[in-house]
Parts: C-alpha cells; sequence; structure tokens
C-alpha cells in the first residue's frame, strides 16, 4: 500500500523486494498469497527493459484500501462499547450451535465495520477467543493461569494474543492464518493508543470472558 500510493504505480515484485530486503523470488511468494486474500489483483505491462516482454504487476483491491484506511475514532462511546462487548459475549456463546469456521467468518465479516479502536481490539481479542474455548482442556487453564500473572494489564493482553495465536495457527489453512495474523499486528498497533482506561475496560472484558 505504501509503494502503491508513493506512486500511484502497479507494483512489481522486485520494486517490493528491494523495500523489504528480501529475494525478489521470496516477494513474488508473498504476493500470491496476499493474492488468494484478495487484497491485491494482478495484471501485466510491457517491460521497458526487456523489449516486447510482459511483466507482472500487482495493484491494492478496495479490500486492501478498506482495511488500511479505516478510520478509528480516538474516543469511545459507553453504550457503544456495552453493545460490542454484550455481542461478542453472544457470539462466544453461539460456539455451542455454531461451527468454530462458522463463527470465525461471522467475526471477520464484522471487523471491518467496526469504528474504534477499542471494540476492534476487543474484536480481535473475541476472535481468539474463539480458538482458545474450541482448544479447551489445559491449553485453556495455562494461558487463562498466564494472563493472570502478567506484571500488567497490557502485558496480560499481548501475552494472551500471541500464546492463543501461536497455538491456533497450527490448525489455520493457509489464508486463514495470513489474515488473522495481520489482524493481530492490527491489534498490536492500536492497543498502544489506548488511554489507560480503554486498556483497563478491554483487560476487564478478556477477564470476564474467561469465565
Amino acid at each position: 500500500m505504501d509503494l502503491y500510493q508513493k506512486t500511484n504505480l502497479p507494483i512489481h515484485y522486485e520494486a517490493l523486494a528491494t523495500s523489504l530486503g528480501v529475494s525478489k523470488w521470496t516477494a513474488y511468494d508473498m504476493l500470491k498469497e496476499i493474492e488468494k486474500l484478495g487484497f491485491i489483483s494482478r495484471s501485466y505491462e510491457v517491460n521497458t527493459k526487456e523489449t516486447g516482454r510482459s511483466q507482472v504487476v500487482f495493484v491494492p483491491t478496495t479490500k486492501a484500501s478498506d482495511l488500511f484506511k479505516q478510520a478509528r475514532n480516538e474516543t469511545f462511546n459507553v453504550a457503544d462499547w456495552k453493545k460490542t462487548v454484550d455481542h461478542i459475549a453472544t457470539l462466544l456463546r453461539d460456539l455451542k450451535n455454531r461451527s468454530l469456521n462458522e463463527s470465525i467468518r461471522k467475526m471477520l465479516d464484522e471487523i471491518p465495520k467496526v469504528s474504534t479502536r477499542i471494540n476492534f481490539c476487543a474484536y480481535i481479542i473475541g476472535l481468539l477467543l474463539m480458538y482458545l474455548k474450541k482448544l479447551g482442556g489445559k491449553t485453556e487453564s495455562l494461558i487463562h493461569h498466564i494472563v493472570h500473572k502478567a506484571p500488567s494489564k497490557e502485558t496480560g493482553m499481548t501475552m494472551f494474543v500471541g500464546t492463543v495465536l501461536g497455538t491456533a495457527i497450527q490448525t489455520m489453512n493457509d489464508e486463514l492464518g495470513l489474515e488473522i495474523t495481520e489482524l493481530v499486528s492490527q491489534f498490536l498497533k492500536s492497543i498502544e493508543e489506548l488511554s489507560g482506561e480503554e486498556k483497563e475496560m478491554l483487560s476487564v472484558f478478556l477477564s470476564e470472558a474467561f469465565t
């Protein structure tokens, strides 16, 4: 997205490779995976360096623009927060009546509509709680222990997210794993921008969801 916004031109995988400091083949493999998720589309253009030969280039799709340009407010509405928490709690309870994949897809479809950072963070926690509740047993108990023994509530939340992601990603297909990993990356950025009060509310939400 950054490269495209700077040039407003389709991006060749060699340009991405140079930007990331990886081989051009690694960059190309990355782009193919991102293309599968619908975040970019490919096209072909004439290679000016090699007369008559075309080269594959990529441009971000609307889906990618929606993901990165999504504005999330710095402030939140208490009533909206309560509505979000109640809704996520309902989705977690509905796991008894739905398959995990169906529940995950419903969460993923709703996330782009979330308008505030704290609600976005709550959705990511809810998403990972779905996996954790399905795993159950010793795994759930161990992660519960890790969260409550963390030196701070913020650390506890990030440890929860990282630990559950690391455990759950082993059971995901590649496309879903990439999508959720990207969302977790956004979560870690968003949580740094929350106020102390918002972090406290999010921590309470996580603790209550564990019970």
